[in-house]
This record gives C-alpha cells, structure tokens and sequence, in this order.
C-alpha cells in the first residue's frame, strides 16, 4: 500500500496560485504569479527538500502537469537535478481529458477508482504539487494520507485555493509542525475522520437572543 502525500505551498488566506512565477498560472487575471520567490525561508526549503528527495512517484491535475511538463525537463542550472528526478519518476494524472500525456513516465488516471487502484499497489509514495483541483476528490474517497502545508506570511485576496468548492467537511490532526526565520509555518497533518461539534453554552431563553433567532430565521440577521 502506498501513501498519496500531498505538498502545498499557500498564503494566509488560502491562496496556491502561481507561488513559482507570473507565467505559471495567470488564469482569471491573477496579478501576483511568482509570491513565493521573495522568500529564503531555510526550515521551509528543508522541508520541501526532503519531499523531493527520491524514490517517489507524482500525483499531479492535468494544469499543474502541463505546467511541470513544460519546465521540469528543460530547467537548468541549481534544479536541474529535481528536473531529472521528475522525468525519471512515474507521474499520474487525474484528468478526464483525451490530451496526450508526453513527458515520459505520465500514466493517464480517469476517476479516483483508478488512483485507488495504484495506491493499492507497490512502489514509492505519491507525492502531489499544486493541483488544486483535486483535493476535494482526495478528501471525499479518503485517498490522502498526510498533508504538508507551508504557510507564507502574507495575503493576496485572490487567487485559487486549496480547498475550493466541493471539499467535504472532513477533520484533520497535527502531527508535525515548524516555523521558519522567514515566518513560514510548516504544519503536517493526517486525517482524523469526521467533524465533531462539541456542545455550545447556550444562553438561557432572553428577549435579545429570542429577537435575535427571529432575525436569522427571517433573513435579516
């Protein structure tokens, strides 16, 4: 059995988007591609470090993989290296599209039936970058097995985020967790099953709460 793990870099409002460079996602008109650059976090570069330090295989939605596929094997320089380690990694794509998948080692993946089927199998952990689209599947078949979050210290107001439309009510527990010199949070979580509500103190019956519940109930609140 293999371990889906997934690896997000986010700012404090929730928004992945194009942390790498104003090219990489501009969709929608997002105006600030390339926010994680001004960084030189070293906890977080270690963090990202050990994830990227093979054996793994890549767990990547059909934009995030036309993104890695159209960069990753022409890199030059310091990342070259990470550059072959992808092209030499076995990267699945959870996509329902027909597109030709050209990088070499890209398995198509139509449903969440035929990811499961993978994780059942031998090999290494499936590590997934960006691809914000595919974490409420994740979270819904009970795929994901940890989530590696690093937080920036800032906000952007717009953008995509992690867990957008569609993501189920699920809990998450801490089992790691650092900050950086640069204020980045490095917080690892695992599933912990459903939401449970614990019981509110509730007010005794007053004039000003019952006035209040009117108001919600009415739509004025």
């Amino acid at each position: 059995m293999r371990r889906i793990v997934g690896c997000v870099f986010q700012t404090l409002d929730g928004v992945m988007q194009a942390p790498g460079g104003p090219s990489e996602d501009p969709s929608d008109g997002f105006r600030y591609g390339g926010w994680q650059m001004t960084f030189s976090d070293e906890t977080a570069r270690a963090a990202i470090e050990k994830l990227l330090t093979p054996p793994y295989a890549l767990l990547l939605g059909r934009r995030t993989y036309d993104i890695f596929a159209s960069f990753w094997p022409y890199v030059q320089g310091e990342e070259a290296e990470i550059g072959k380690a992808f092209t030499a990694a076995d990267k699945y794509v959870l996509t329902r599209g027909d597109q030709p998948l050209e990088w070499e080692n890209s398995h198509r993946l139509p449903d969440v039936d035929g990811l499961a089927e993978v994780k059942r199998g031998d090999g290494p952990d499936l590590v997934v970058w960006g691809s914000s689209m595919i974490y409420p599947a994740l979270l819904s078949s009970g795929l994901l097995d940890r989530l590696v979050l690093l937080t920036y210290p800032l906000v952007l107001g717009e953008g995509k985020r992690l867990f957008g439309d569609g993501t189920p009510a699920k809990a998450l527990r801490l089992v790691e967790h650092q900050v950086g010199e640069e204020g980045v949070a490095i917080a690892t979580f695992e599933p912990a099953g459903e939401v449970r509500q614990g019981p509110r103190n509730v007010p005794p019956p007053n004039p000003r709460e019952q006035e209040r519940q009117r108001r919600v109930a009415a739509g004025t609140w």
